[in-house]
């Protein structure tokens, strides 16, 4: 049988944003595949050279939708690694738990598109409707309820509203009755265990010349995370364990994620109860000195970095931002060839794309 080109978008419902898949096929099988990104491209990193230090926050929000959070919080660090602007401690916790309850939500998010991705529209119900516990503590908290702009260059906007920390350790309750509820629909499908297990297999050495980061690569037996291994804000003071497994397939990736929920929760616990009393923000300088900044964080997709020159101004000289959802798609091809047509809804929904993180 003649081999073949098919596009698989562009188009947002198969691919989680517009991005386009090119698969070559031969019958059924996949014999060669290209990610073409790019259509989302709205130059970001162009903008900020015309934006102040703080006109950017908003800014990076806009970076990913599921984990906006992440991405404002990671531009000021690396801003403030540019200033030398010396964080509360207080502040840091607050980060904490909110980066946390993030994490939550941007994983649940994923678990209902993925649920539904693949035909299970129970799954989707459950997570977004669980989903919105969170996002109802987030927009009590900013006043947003999907692009926060909450992190502030020195600390966050404001403090915590009262009885706010009550209400965050409710719903890591509340959340965690709800993973044994989700471990128990999932696994206990033969239709989906039959469209992850050995499905999309990403080995470990491919995942590590490859680039890849955050849950695929745990998924492929490293156990590398930012939190434990270049800890930042106050993650070295809080217990918690690093998720991963060994398979390096589709099943690997939804298990990393679920037990990250489990950690999630502990670690707001821990944040909760050790936040001290004190001031919640330093005033940062209006303008950079002349040199560069540099912060890294554990995105829910993996590794997120930004870079920074300062020129003396008001405004960056230059911003670069590294996406983890840029790297990981570019590794597709590794997981989809040998596969079929039909699996690929499934290996490409199990990375959790970002496409706006991933374009920039």
């Amino acid at each position: 049988m003649a081999e073949m080109w098919i596009n698989m978008g562009p188009q947002h419902p198969m691919t989680h944003g517009l991005w386009n898949l090119r698969v070559k096929v031969d019958g059924e099988t996949i014999v060669d595949a290209e990610p073409e990104v790019g259509y989302l491209h709205r130059g970001i990193e162009k903008i900020c050279e015309n934006r102040t230090y703080p006109q950017i926050i908003p800014l990076a929000d806009r970076l990913c939708y599921g984990s906006s959070l992440t991405w404002s919080h990671l531009y000021c660090m690396t801003v403030e690694d540019l200033m030398g602007v010396e964080v509360p401690e207080r502040a840091e916790y607050i980060r904490v738990v909110t980066l946390e309850m993030q994490r939550l939500a941007s994983h649940l998010m994923w678990l209902a598109a993925y649920a539904v991705d693949l035909g299970m529209m129970a799954g989707f119900i459950y997570s977004m409707r669980d989903r919105e516990v969170l996002v109802d503590l987030l927009q009590s908290l900013s006043g947003s309820r999907l692009t926060y702009n909450y992190p502030r260059i020195g600390g966050v906007a404001h403090d915590l509203p009262p009885n706010w920390d009550r209400e965050a350790l409710r719903a890591c309750n509340y959340i965690e009755t709800r993973l044994k509820e989700y471990e128990d629909l999932y696994e206990g499908s033969k239709i989906f265990m039959m469209r992850n297990v050995d499905v999309g297999l990403l080995t470990k050495e491919d995942a590590l010349d490859l680039g890849v980061t955050g849950p695929p690569l745990r998924a492929s037996g490293v156990r590398y995370d930012m939190r434990k291994d270049r800890p930042y804000s106050v993650y070295s003071d809080l217990d918690f364990e690093v998720c991963s497994r060994p398979e390096g397939d589709c099943f690997a990736r939804y298990r990393v994620r679920i037990d990250e929920m489990w950690e999630s929760c502990k670690i707001i616990r821990q944040a909760i109860q050790r936040m001290p009393k004190g001031k919640w923000r330093t005033v940062a300088p209006r303008n950079a000195p002349v040199g560069t900044g540099l912060g890294r964080v554990e995105d829910p997709r993996g590794e997120g970095m930004m870079y920074v020159v300062g020129d003396g101004s008001d405004k960056p000289y230059r911003l670069k931002i590294r996406s983890p959802i840029f790297i990981t798609v570019s590794a597709a091809p590794s997981m989809l060839v040998g596969y079929k047509m039909a699996d690929v809804v499934a290996i490409m929904g199990g990375l959790d794309m970002c496409i706006g993180e991933c374009d920039r």
